[in-house]
């Protein structure tokens, strides 16, 4: 009837097929999780109005041509350009970079090391959405 010296066997296939599937789902699914926590800020007493910083915006293109604004820059005289062109920006005017991903990462750190010389300390990096 029954061998009772035989030893049971653990098949753990199955598990290890479930275990790799919910692995993967993870991973899909952990860079889309964001978390979000409500917080009351205190009132303020004094009510100041708040003003919006001008903001300039930079873009480089694919061919090297740096937009300001409405004004086009080739990039070899771009550092001569934007520094004649700082003064009549406020010193603490945000300066938001954008360039297309195609180019050289010097050439973007180029742009930035030149606006940082002209004497702007707010200095984003846009990304691509």
């Amino acid at each position: 009837m029954f061998d009772w010296d035989e030893k049971p066997e653990l098949n753990i296939t199955p598990l290890v097929d479930v275990m790799l599937v919910l692995l993967a789902i993870l991973m899909v699914i952990s860079p889309n999780i964001v978390y979000e926590e409500l917080i009351r800020l205190p009132k303020g007493s004094a009510q100041k109005e708040i003003t919006k910083k001008e903001s300039i915006e930079i873009s480089i293109s694919n061919d090297r041509n740096v937009k300001v604004g409405n004004d086009q820059f080739k990039f070899d005289t771009f550092a001569d350009d934007f520094i004649r062109l700082a003064p009549s920006y406020k010193s603490d005017s945000t300066v938001r970079i954008s360039a297309d991903g195609r180019l050289n990462y010097s050439d973007v750190m180029n742009v930035l090391a030149v606006v940082k010389k002209a004497g702007f300390q707010n200095v984003s990096l846009v990304t691509a959405q």
